[in-house]
C-alpha cells in the first residue's frame, strides 16, 4: 500500500496518557508511529521524531523509585567525571610562559641563631685565635699524645729513628711549616731544607731540622693506637669503623664548623673530591669532577661566602636508613633542623633533586630549588603542549603539582628545574650570543626565576673548593688518614679566613683596616704559629690540682711510668702514682714526671 498523504503529527498520533492504565494503549500507538515513519518513501528516517517519541514516552512512563534514583545518581556521576577529566586535562599538560602559576607563599626566615660568626664580635680576633676555634687545645693534645704513643710503638717494633717527645711547641712549629708549604711550593719536600741556590729558605731550616719534621710526619697519628688495634679486630663485622683513625679530629672539626658560624639564608649541597691515589676501598671515581680520583665528601656550604658548615666522608655503598637512596639520605644527614632553623633556601644539583625530597623538606619549612632529571619518579610524563625539540631559545613550559613547580627552559639545550620557592616567570632576562644572518649578536631572552637564583646560589661548595685549592697544604702520602689531616687543615684555614672577613664587617669600626687577602691571612697565620711556639707556648701552667695528689704503692710495689713510656722509655719503673688519675708517674729529685704530666709538658 502506497502512502500518498502526509502522516499526522506525532502529537496527534501519540496521545500521552495521564494515568497508568493507559500504558498498554501507549505502547500500541508507539508501534504505529514507528511503522508509519519507516514506510515513508524516498526520505531518510526522521530520527528526531523517534527520539522525541521515545523521550516523551520515557518522560511519562512511570518508573520505580529505586530506578529513578539510580538514574539521577548516574547522571550526577557522569557530570562529576566530566568535570574531573576536564580539570585533570588542564593540570596534566605543560603551560606556556604567558599563563600565570600560583606564586608560593614567602617563608619567614627563622634561623636558630643570628647568621654570621657566633663568637664575640666585639673583640679583635687574630688569625691564630680563629684557627684555634677549629683546632682546639683538646684535639691538639690528643694528636700530640697519640703521636707520641705511635712513635714509641714503632720503636718497640724495631724501627730505628731519632725521636724526642713531641711537645706543644714542636707541634705548632710543625703546623706552621705545613701552612708554609701551601704558600711556597717545591717539587720535593726535602728542598725546603736544601742550602743551595735556588732554594736555601731561612724558614723552616732555622726552626726545625728536616729529620725532626720527617720523624713527626712519619709518626703522626690522630687516634689512639691501642684503640686502633681493637677496631681492627672488628673488621668484616658491623661494629667495624672505617673512619676510626681520623675520628678525633674529624668529629671535633665538624662540630666546630657548625658551632662557630650560622649560615645565611641561601645554602647549597654538593660533592667534594679530596685527591688521592692511595689503595683504599673508600676511594671513588667521578668523571665530571676536576679531581676524578679520591675520597668523596658531601658538603653543605653557605652560598654567599663559601663557608663549609657541615660535611661527612662517604664510606661506600651501604644500607640506606631512609629507604630513599643516597641522594635523599645525604641531604637529610647534612641538615640538622634544630641547629639550623627554618626558612632556609636549599640549592641542589640533579643528583639530589627529587619530588619526594623537596616535598619532605617543605614540611620542615625548607625551600628547595635545583635541576632535576626527567626520569625521576614524580616528574611529569605528559607530552601535552610539551616544549618542542627545536624550540626557540628562551621558550619555556611549566607544570605545578601541589607545592612543586616543574619548569622546562630552552637555552642551547633543554634545562629542567624543580622548585618550591619560585613562580615560573617574572620578566627576567639573560643575555646570549645569537647568530642572525651570519652575524653574532647579543640578545636578551626570557629566563625562569628558578634558573636565575640557581645560578647565583648553587656555587657555595665550588667557592669553598676554589679557596681550598688556592693554597692547599695537601701533599702526596700513602696513608689515607694523613690525606684527611691535610684536608682538615685546609678547611680550618679557609673557614678562619672567611670568619675574619665577616667579623670585620660586624665590628662597624670606621677606623678599621681592610681585611687580609687569603694569601696574607695564611702568611700571618704561619707567622703567629711560629711566634706562639717560640714564645711562651701558653700561659704559665697552674700548679697541679689539689685533687691530683701523689701517692706511693705498697712497699716493694712499682709500675712503669706512663710519661716515660710515652716518651719512648718504656722500662722506667716508679713507686709513685696520681691518686686521682691512677697513673704511675716518676717523682724524685731528678725526674718529676708527675708535674710535667699534669702541666701537659
Amino acid at each position: 500500500m502506497r502512502i500518498t498523504s502526509h502522516p499526522a503529527p506525532v502529537s496527534q498520533v501519540l496521545q500521552v496518557p495521564h494515568s497508568q492504565k493507559d500504558e498498554k494503549q501507549l505502547g500500541n500507538r508507539l508501534q504505529d508511529v514507528h511503522s508509519l515513519i519507516h514506510a515513508l518513501p524516498h526520505h531518510p528516517p526522521p530520527r528526531r521524531h523517534t527520539h522525541l517519541s521515545q523521550s516523551l514516552a520515557q518522560q511519562h512512563l512511570p518508573r520505580p523509585l529505586s530506578e529513578s534514583a539510580s538514574l539521577g545518581a548516574s547522571a550526577t556521576r557522569c557530570g562529576k567525571s566530566r568535570m574531573a577529566s576536564t580539570a585533570s586535562e588542564e593540570e596534566d599538560r605543560w603551560h606556556n610562559r604567558e599563563e600565570e602559576c600560583i606564586q608560593p607563599d614567602p617563608r619567614k626566615f627563622l634561623p636558630a641563631r643570628t647568621p654570621g660568626p657566633t663568637c664575640d664580635t666585639t673583640i679583635p680576633w687574630s688569625p691564630l685565635s680563629l684557627f684555634q676555634l677549629f683546632f682546639s687545645a683538646s684535639v691538639v693534645r690528643k694528636i700530640i699524645d697519640n703521636t707520641n704513643v705511635n712513635a714509641a710503638k714503632k720503636q718497640q717494633a724495631g724501627s730505628k729513628f731519632k725521636w724526642a717527645v713531641l711537645t706543644l711547641k714542636d707541634f705548632y712549629i710543625f703546623l706552621s711549616i705545613i701552612i708554609f708549604t701551601g704558600l711556597v711550593t717545591v717539587h720535593h719536600r726535602s728542598d725546603y731544607w736544601r742550602k743551595v741556590w735556588p732554594y736555601y729558605f731561612r724558614f723552616p731550616t732555622d726552626s726545625m731540622t728536616r729529620d725532626r719534621f720527617e720523624a713527626i710526619m712519619w709518626s703522626l697519628h690522630l687516634s689512639d693506637p691501642k684503640e686502633d688495634e681493637e677496631n681492627e679486630r672488628k673488621r668484616n663485622t658491623a661494629e667495624y669503623d672505617r673512619l676510626f683513625k681520623i675520628k678525633p679530629l674529624y668529629t671535633e672539626l665538624v662540630t666546630a664548623c657548625k658551632a662557630n658560624f650560622q649560615p645565611n639564608q641561601n645554602v647549597s649541597i654538593d660533592e667534594r673530591m679530596v685527591a688521592s691515589k692511595a689503595r683504599s676501598s673508600m676511594k671513588q671515581y667521578m668523571k665530571d669532577k676536576p679531581t676524578k680520583w679520591g675520597y668523596k665528601l658531601f658538603v653543605l656550604a653557605d652560598s654567599s661566602i663559601g663557608y663549609t658548615w657541615n660535611f661527612f666522608v662517604y664510606q661506600g655503598k651501604g644500607v640506606s636508613t631512609t629507604g630513599h637512596g643516597l641522594s635523599y639520605s645525604a641531604v637529610m644527614d647534612l641538615l640538622p633542623f634544630r641547629l639550623l632553623g627554618s626558612g632556609y633556601h636549599l640549592y641542589t644539583d640533579n643528583f639530589y633533586t627529587s619530588p619526594v625530597l623537596f616535598t619532605d623538606l617543605a614540611k620542615k619549612y625548607i625551600g628547595c630549588c635545583g635541576t632535576i632529571r626527567r626520569n625521576r619518579i614524580g616528574f611529569p610524563k605528559t607530552q601535552t603542549n610539551d616544549l618542542p625539540r627545536k624550540a626557540a631559545r628562551g621558550d619555556m613550559r611549566w607544570i605545578q603539582s601541589g607545592k612543586l613547580l616543574f619548569v622546562k627552559w630552552m637555552d642551547t639545550r633543554e634545562v629542567t628545574m624543580c622548585s618550591t620557592l619560585h613562580q615560573t616567570y617574572s620578566g627576567q632576562t639573560v643575555t646570549r650570543k645569537v647568530k642572525t644572518a651570519g652575524v653574532w649578536q647579543h640578545k636578551s631572552i626570557p629566563v625562569p626565576d628558578s634558573i636565575v637564583d640557581y645560578n647565583c646560589n648553587m656555587g657555595g661548595v665550588d667557592l669553598s673548593d676554589a679557596l681550598i685549592g688556592s693554597y692547599t697544604v695537601r701533599r702526596k702520602t700513602m696513608k689515607w688518614y694523613k690525606t684527611f689531616f691535610y684536608h682538615f687543615i685546609d678547611i680550618a684555614a679557609v673557614n678562619s679566613y672567611l670568619m675574619h672577613k665577616e667579623l670585620l664587617k660586624l665590628r662597624q669600626d670606621p677606623t678599621r683596616t681592610k681585611p687580609f687577602t687569603h694569601k696574607a691571612f695564611r702568611e700571618q697565620l704561619a707567622k703567629e704559629m711560629l711566634e706562639f711556639a717560640k714564645g711562651p707556648a701558653a700561659p704559665p701552667p697552674p700548679p697541679p690540682s689539689t685533687t691530683c695528689l701523689p701517692k706511693f704503692f705498697k712497699p716493694g710495689g712499682r709500675k712503669y711510668c706512663r710519661r716515660c713510656k710515652v716518651a719512648g722509655m718504656p722500662k722506667v719503673k716508679t713507686s709513685a702514682y696520681c691518686s686521682r688519675c691512677d697513673v704511675p708517674l716518676c717523682l724524685n729529685p731528678k725526674t718529676n714526671c708527675f708535674y710535667l704530666w699534669h702541666s701537659r709538658q
